[in-house]
């Protein structure tokens, strides 16, 4: 247990028993004076009971306000750090691609393209720490976005590693008004998650569209009936030969739960397909 969270735990321990103190030798008083029966009961207890938690709650607030400060104080400056990341990462960008007007040798311009996708993955890192820090202070701006050009972007992310897996996308120009970098996510890691446990052999992935319903079809190996109650639970594998840490799943369902997308799973032998109901964040 950190500092931080046993200062918690001693702060809120002391107010409770402090109030509770408080609340026993009045109750104590106010019985011996005028004694305990039905008539008085209501309004000895009732009364006592509203006090003890006006005086918890107002002196929770002031013992604890210090560590909710430090909180803040330690948020501004991991914001504030990120950002001043995003300078010279833009900097690296901007030159790289000055540079490449000018230099022709081979070498060299394999070299300045190892240095824009280093940077471009510094970006990328970047994004996520500034994202996941909105993200625990419930501050992610919703946004208007297309699913179709979405789709399509994050199809694309995986032309390098989909080696034989062919992908047929169908999906209308719907309009959406979401988390963009959250939704994306989702549909990275639902996209990856059909590529990882496909078939050997003529492997597809479907991914399409219809009444409200976002869907990715893998032709893989039917899920276990089984694993379909614990599939999304953190650090879950079915296959654990298979890479990652089973945490994908996990973050589709947090996300889906958080935007109140409805979510599930159709098995069958030749495959699975996760669907997802878009009728909640449909523009």
């Amino acid at each position: 247990m950190n500092s931080k969270k046993r200062d918690f735990l001693i702060s809120i321990s002391i107010v409770f028993v402090f109030s509770l103190i408080i609340i026993l030798y009045l109750n104590y008083f106010f019985i011996s004076r005028f004694g305990l029966n039905p008539d008085n009961f209501v309004f000895i207890i009732i009364p006592l009971i509203i006090l003890g938690l006006g005086i918890f709650l107002s002196f929770s607030i002031s013992i604890l306000k210090p560590l909710f400060k430090s909180d803040e104080k330690l948020e501004l400056s991991i914001k504030e750090t990120i950002h001043e990341l995003n300078i010279p990462v833009s900097t690296i960008k901007m030159n790289t691609q000055l540079l490449e007007k000018t230099i022709t040798d081979e070498k060299s311009l394999k070299r300045l393209d190892r240095i824009k996708q280093a940077s471009n993955n510094l970006l990328k890192l970047y994004e996520n720490m500034e994202y996941n820090i909105k993200k625990e202070i419930d501050k992610i701006e919703k946004q208007e976005v297309y699913l179709d050009e979405l789709v399509k972007n994050c199809v694309e992310k995986f032309d390098d590693i989909k080696k034989d897996v062919k992908i047929l996308v169908n999906i209308p120009n719907i309009r959406l008004f979401t988390d963009l970098n959250g939704f994306e996510k989702t549909i990275d890691n639902l996209i990856s998650n059909a590529i990882k446990y496909n078939i050997k052999e003529n492997p597809i992935v479907e991914i399409s569209f219809k009444e409200n319903v976002f869907s990715i079809y893998n032709s893989g190996e039917q899920i276990d009936t089984k694993n379909l109650f614990i599939v999304f639970d953190k650090y879950f594998q079915e296959d654990s030969k298979k890479d990652g840490f089973g945490l994908g799943l996990a973050m589709v369902k947090e996300f889906c739960d958080k935007n109140k997308i409805a979510i599930n799973i159709d098995t069958t032998e030749t495959g699975n397909q996760f669907n997802l109901n878009l009728k909640n964040i449909i523009k």
